[in-house]
């Protein structure tokens, strides 16, 4: 029961519920003092231990209720499953239980009386399986098929391609080999049980689909949003379709959000520095005047900011796009941010930020600053803006492709802001194969840069604003 513990923890991790180590443990002592028995009292139980919000709570609770599903398979059908979908007289409903099992106990007979002229059917008549599946067995049989599911690892099925083949190995486990190899030979001799062995074996195989298509559901929908997170994160911004743009910003919030557990703070008391002599007498007069407790002077340090400038033209927005998306997700642990977009001329569009959702912000700013690229014109822009705001704990990120259509880069004025800030970091989404060819000045720009880097995908971009945000704590 404990390995079963771990695949459902398992299960909630690939549906994005986080659980350490430590609270794996928890929820192994969980299980130990409550037990089994009582489901419901073991759902309230892992829930306080693995659910941590009321989202995860809500995820955990559907995961819960799959995973630890009670329900037997059914193996008393009458008809194959292909003829299962046709409906049956509410007249004859009342005597469904009844003809079941008369007809079940005939065709027993009927098998019955055919192996006592066949060895190889008494045999397999004998075998556990064909024995749950004539008395109707299905608690039996059911367990059967979780252990034959946990010998082919079905708990590791990914695709939905492979569910036939899953299928396949667990009834090669449970033995139905036998039953197939049996159904062949009573065709071969035209025998009249050939249809009582062929609707077992139906039923059996059904079940079994059954059971995969539930276990893919379970276990393959956290891992495939998974693969397809993976693929959006690794695929140049500019090539992703309209129809994914809304999985794209769920990513960058996953990501955020990551990158804030990361990367926040924690509250700590100092133990050394200058002492806070107030404060520890005005603790101490409860106790006469004695200063059991000492209290010291925190240095105030000057927070650092971000000054992040964008280019909007045709051929960049679509980055600039998502690093905006991506630095105002992670406002609450950022230092103050101020944001600049530019392609002919530059200008500050942080009030949109304040103002509108970062969407609709990000599509104002491509609206008033969109068109043709003009990198010179836009760093003096710049430089009358914000240059005497720039100090020892500024960085300055430019994003763009440093292609600035054979006009003057002004290198001049991207050293006075290289010279004035803390670091300067410029991501260019282009290959690093074609900086400097044709009209791009990337490689006279690199010059005046801290750090550069190739950035086109969210991979890229999400381990850059994490280096990021080690520099400026």
């Amino acid at each position: 029961m404990q390995s079963n513990l771990v695949d459902f923890i398992q299960v909630l991790r690939s549906h994005d519920i986080r659980v350490s180590p430590a609270e794996t443990l928890d929820a192994v002592g969980v299980t130990t003092t409550l037990g089994y028995a009582d489901r419901n009292l073991l759902r309230d139980g892992l829930a306080m231990t693995l659910a941590k919000t009321p989202a995860e709570e809500a995820i955990f609770l559907q995961c819960f209720d799959r995973f630890f599903q009670q329900d037997l398979a059914d193996f008393s059908s009458e008809e194959t499953p292909e003829k299962q979908d046709e409906s049956i007289d509410t007249g004859q409903e009342n005597n469904a239980t009844e003809q079941s099992e008369n007809t079940s106990t005939n065709q027993t007979m009927a098998l019955e009386l055919a192996a006592a002229n066949d060895p190889s059917l008494k045999a397999l008549l004998q075998t556990p399986l064909m024995e749950n599946l004539l008395n109707n067995n299905r608690h039996e049989l059911t367990l059967a098929i979780n252990a034959a599911a946990q010998s082919v690892d079905l708990q590791k099925i990914q695709m939905f391609t492979q569910k036939g083949q899953f299928t396949r190995r667990i009834l090669d486990a449970m033995g139905e080999e036998q039953i197939r190899d049996a159904v062949i030979e009573l065709e071969r001799a035209e025998s009249p049980t050939l249809a009582v062995l062929q609707r077992y074996r139906d039923i059996l195989r059904q079940q079994v689909r059954d059971y995969v298509e539930r276990e893919y559901l379970l276990h393959a929908e956290g891992k495939t949003q998974q693969f397809m997170d993976d693929i959006l994160s690794r695929t140049r911004l500019n090539n992703i379709e309209h129809m994914y743009l809304h999985k794209v910003h769920e990513l960058i919030r996953k990501m955020a959000k990551k990158l804030a557990s990361r990367h926040s703070q924690k509250r700590r008391r100092l133990k050394r520095g200058q002492l806070n002599m107030a404060k520890t007498l005005r603790k101490g007069i409860p106790n006469d005047g004695v200063m059991f407790k000492t209290f010291w002077r925190q240095t105030k340090k000057e927070k650092p900011q971000i000054l992040a400038i964008c280019d909007v033209s045709g051929s960049v927005a679509a980055y600039s796009k998502f690093l905006l998306m991506f630095l105002y997700s992670l406002q609450d642990i950022l230092p103050k941010v101020r944001s600049f977009a530019f392609s002919s001329h530059l200008g500050e569009v942080s009030t949109y930020f304040d103002d509108y959702p970062v969407e609709k912000a990000i599509e104002l700013v491509n609206w008033k600053y969109g068109g043709a690229t003009d990198y010179g014109s836009s760093l003096i822009d710049f430089s009358s803006i914000a240059l005497d705001d720039i100090n020892s704990n500024t960085t300055v990120i430019i994003l763009g492709d440093a292609r600035n259509n054979n006009g003057d880069p002004k290198l001049d004025v991207l050293q006075s802001i290289y010279q004035r800030a803390k670091q300067v970091i410029w991501l260019n989404p282009e290959s690093r194969r074609t900086w400097g060819s044709g009209d791009s000045e990337m490689l006279r720009y690199q010059s005046a840069c801290h750090f550069s880097a190739e950035c086109n995908n969210l991979k890229q971009l999400e381990r850059i604003v994490d280096q990021l945000l080690k520099s400026t704590r």
